[in-house]
Parts: structure tokens; C-alpha cells; sequence
């Protein structure tokens, strides 16, 4: 007789995946385009409250969205506050990190004036990386809402 158990998420994964999902409804500011792109994101990411990823450039991906250290001195140059501090708050407050992502995302479409791109410059200003990623993001957001979540209503 075998004997095998399903993988499961622990009690603390669970509530973690709800405070992340609370946090993007709160962080697309009642704009469903912008839940269903961070939600592309997120699920394109896969971080989790309290990740640090090391890159092979030396930096760190941080927290549900992966946002990239490279922007803790910028984030905190807005925000009034300490890289350092910035930098916890990116892995520890998914809150923080949905905020942040959804910045990062609005400053490259405001940039850019392009959708697609702005999800590129998301993750890279690297022309060929930022191609590769906005399929994936595609991809995931067709998973998650269906062909009907690119149309226009």
C-alpha cells in the first residue's frame, strides 16, 4: 500500500496569498485593467512577503512583485524614507510592494505611452528580455481571466 499526500500550502502561505490579493485589489485603485495587470505581474513574479532573490548582477528581487533593488533609492527619495527602510518594506509589506510595482508600471506607460512596453520595462530596460516577459505576462493573464481579458469593452 503507498502511502502520499498532495502538496498543500501551510496555514501561514494561505493568509500570506490573501493579504498579497488584498493588497492588488487596494493597489489597482478600483481600475480592473490595472488589478488584471498586476495580477499578470504577480503571478509572472511569484514572489512571496519577505522574498529576496538574488540576481546574477548583484541585485535583489524583493517581495510578492519582485521589485528589483535597483529601485529602493528611488522609491525612497518619494517616500521620505531610508532605502534601507524601503527595502523592508518591499519584502515584508505586500502592500507596500503592489504599491510600489504599480508605480514602477504606471511611471513606464506614462514613459513609454505603449501598454506592452511599460509591462516590458516592468522587469527590464533590455529590448529582448522585454519582449520575452510581456508574453509571459500575457500568458498569465489569459490563464487567470480568459481570451476576453484583452478585449475592449
Amino acid at each position: 500500500m503507498a502511502l502520499y499526500t498532495t502538496p498543500a500550502f501551510s496555514k501561514p502561505s494561505d493568509e500570506g496569498e490573501l493579504r498579497i490579493a488584498a493588497c492588488i485589489l487596494q493597489a489597482s485603485l478600483g481600475q480592473p485593467w490595472l488589478e488584471k495587470t498586476l495580477w499578470g505581474l504577480r503571478e509572472q513574479e511569484a514572489g512571496w512577503i519577505g522574498a529576496e532573490v538574488r540576481n546574477s548582477n548583484g541585485s535583489h528581487d524583493l517581495g510578492p512583485l519582485q521589485i528589483n533593488s535597483w529601485w529602493a533609492p528611488r522609491i525612497a527619495t518619494l517616500v521620505g524614507r531610508s532605502p534601507v527602510q524601503v527595502r523592508h518594506w518591499l519584502r515584508f509589506d505586500p502592500c507596500f510592494n503592489a504599491q510600489a510595482a504599480r508605480w514602477i508600471f504606471l511611471s513606464a506607460l506614462r514613459s513609454t505611452g505603449n501598454y506592452w512596453t511599460a509591462i516590458g520595462v516592468y522587469h527590464s530596460p533590455t529590448t529582448w528580455r522585454q519582449i520575452r516577459y510581456r508574453g509571459s505576462v500575457a500568458r498569465h493573464m489569459r490563464t487567470r481571466y480568459g481570451d476576453a481579458v484583452f478585449r475592449l469593452r
